[in-house]
């Protein structure tokens, strides 16, 4: 019988593109129970050129977004691998917004905090609006690579995250 020693799980504050349930579904390749929450202390922020937003540390911020839980350290990787080198993954704590109980998460953080594409609030119905179908092509595509990354690189995915592509040459 396994016990959670063996199969550890992970709860991971998420927000901007993935709190849409079909990113969610698509990256971890399957539906995980999402609860609402609220990460204190922090800033939700566009990010010049990209179709996906990062957060970062600030104090009088707060970020609504949701918590997936139970996740296997392989989806965890997939959630590292799509957002990729530009975020580190720190513990954090959340306020769950149904109960107001507060919960130690994983949650990623956008890596340079003094970023100068960081600009002005993000709108999840206007990435919605605009940006989700473009969002979950690139996300598909990052998911065929995974499997078989047929001598592609991941700078090769990273051209679909980008609001206006680069030109191919």
């Amino acid at each position: 019988m396994a016990t959670s020693e063996q199969f550890p799980s992970y709860n991971v504050f998420v927000y901007g593109s993935f709190q849409e349930p079909a990113v969610v579904s698509l990256i971890l390749e399957c539906s995980p129970v999402i609860v609402s929450a609220q990460l204190h202390g922090f800033h939700l922020y566009r990010l010049k050129g990209r179709l996906h937003p990062c957060i970062s540390p600030s104090e009088s911020g707060l970020v609504n977004g949701k918590v997936l839980t139970g996740l296997t350290e392989a989806q965890l990787k997939n959630l590292d691998m799509i957002q990729g080198a530009e975020y580190v993954r720190k513990t954090v704590e959340v306020v769950l917004t149904e109960t107001s109980e507060k919960m130690q998460v994983e949650a990623l953080i956008w890596a340079n905090k003094d970023d100068p594409d960081m600009y002005g609030e993000w709108d999840f119905e206007e990435w919605k609006r605009l940006h989700m179908d473009k969002f979950i092509e690139a996300s598909k595509k990052f998911i065929e690579w995974k499997k078989n990354p047929d001598g592609k690189t991941r700078d090769e995915f990273e051209k679909f995250v980008h609001v206006d592509r680069p030109p191919v040459v």
